[in-house]
């Protein structure tokens, strides 16, 4: 069995892209009632958040690491892409802090936190995809919704 830590990340990824697969790609422009970003540059988000903790902690591991450009939206193959690839290098640099005594660079108290901070964040975001979607009548099914909190079977 794989770090804890790491095995809970790729959980957390994998119901990110369950949630992404399940968006219609004509969805990804919808923006909440509230304004703010759109559904596609809320997930694109997600992915920028991941590259800027990567650049404070571990620049070696951007290599090869997509970024948007915000007035060219991707679609829904570069997002997956993308949190793909950003998903595994936060899963290298959950490996390398565990391996420095489970401290991330310029980030306290340790790992742990830091696991505990990235899915929160990416929850949050989660929650206001859901939420965009429903106003804007784009819904994904009850089975997504409540698959979203399968962990045991992602």
């Amino acid at each position: 069995m794989s770090d804890p830590l790491v095995e809970t990340w790729h959980i957390h990824n994998r119901i990110n892209l369950y949630l992404l697969d399940a968006i219609a790609e004509d969805a990804l422009p919808c923006v909440s009632a509230s304004k703010g970003r759109t559904v596609g540059e809320q997930i694109a988000h997600l992915h920028a958040v991941r590259l800027m903790w990567l650049k404070a902690a571990a620049p070696a591991r951007l290599k090869g690491l997509e970024t948007f450009d915000k007035k060219d939206p991707p679609d829904r193959t570069r997002l997956r892409r993308a949190l793909l690839a950003s998903g595994e290098a936060v899963a290298g640099l959950l490996i390398d802090g565990a391996a420095n005594g489970g401290k991330i660079k310029g980030f306290k108290p340790h790992a742990t936190a830091f696991l505990g901070y990235l899915v929160a964040h990416e929850s949050h975001h989660r929650g206001q995809i859901l939420l965009t979607l429903k106003q804007s009548g784009r819904m994904v099914d009850k089975k997504i919704q409540y698959g979203l909190w399968e962990w045991g079977v992602r």
